[in-house]
């Protein structure tokens, strides 16, 4: 069943979500509205840092927490698969695959954990000088957030800084998602802001508040808004995503959408 949080029933079966006050301006950048189409059950334990859709739909979680991070694929019932655990020492971050390979950041150890995509086996680490925060995959290289207003690009194979774009009145990047034409979506810690930035000069394209997806006074303990990941069969222009949080027992399917009227 297709409904908003707030409310069911909606005409087409699903519901917008108006943009609420959390999200400021950023430049000229447009807001877009959020309509939820779908519910998924998501593991409450999740310390969800990394979220992206693999090629045979299921999703690549990556978890957070010292002594509880991980790295899994699961199905939208939350049937979880080819899981693996990071030492104590490690605190999982951002994840993304790029063909064969899929890379899991974590936090202050300055260190990048490559993995066969497929078993999700470590084959190999790299270093960074950085946090590392989150993490996805474009054409030809990989887009990385640390914390701040800049996004690094890496080489796919090696983990090697192949260049940098500031991105511009922002910073607390967070959780990615790159998509097919080019962009990449963000996270904004602290808030439930999600922007749409072009990483070839930094500019913010779009503005989503997602403030009343899941209210703060339901979130029970819960904490933020972090995982994006493109819902597959979608192109660009539907803008539908998958989207949850650290600790959230939901994940939404929704679609960002041009303000009516």
């Amino acid at each position: 069943m297709a409904c908003a949080l707030s409310a069911c029933g909606a005409d087409d079966g699903a519901s917008p979500i108006k943009p609420g006050t959390t999200a400021k301006e950023y430049g000229d950048a447009p807001m877009l509205e959020v309509t939820v189409d779908e519910v998924h059950p998501w593991d409450e334990g999740a310390f969800t840092q990394g979220l992206e859709t693999a090629d045979d739909g299921r999703l690549l979680v990556g978890t957070g927490l010292y002594g509880e991070s991980q790295i899994y694929y699961t199905d939208l019932e939350g049937e979880k698969s080819d899981e693996q655990s990071l030492s104590e020492d490690l605190f999982g971050e951002g994840v993304a695959i790029h063909g064969d390979t899929a890379w899991q950041l974590t936090w202050k150890e300055h260190t990048a954990i490559k993995r066969d995509a497929r078993t999700l086996e470590e084959v190999d680490r790299a270093d960074y000088e950085t946090e590392g925060w989150g993490l996805c995959s474009q054409q030809d290289r990989l887009v990385m957030s640390d914390g701040t207003g800049t996004l690094t690009f890496r080489d796919p194979e090696t983990f090697a800084k192949t260049g940098s774009v500031e991105v511009e009145g922002t910073d607390q990047l967070n959780e990615l998602e790159c998509t097919a034409d080019g962009k990449v979506w963000a996270n904004v810690w602290q808030t439930d802001t999600i922007l749409e930035i072009d990483p070839e000069d930094g500019k913010v394209t779009h503005v989503v508040d997602t403030a009343g997806l899941f209210p703060a006074a339901q979130r029970d303990g819960a904490d933020v808004l972090n995982g994006i990941a493109v819902v597959p069969g979608s192109s660009p222009s539907d803008r539908r995503f998958y989207l949850t949080g650290k600790l959230w027992d939901e994940m939404y399917e929704v679609r960002f959408k041009e303000p009516e009227g």
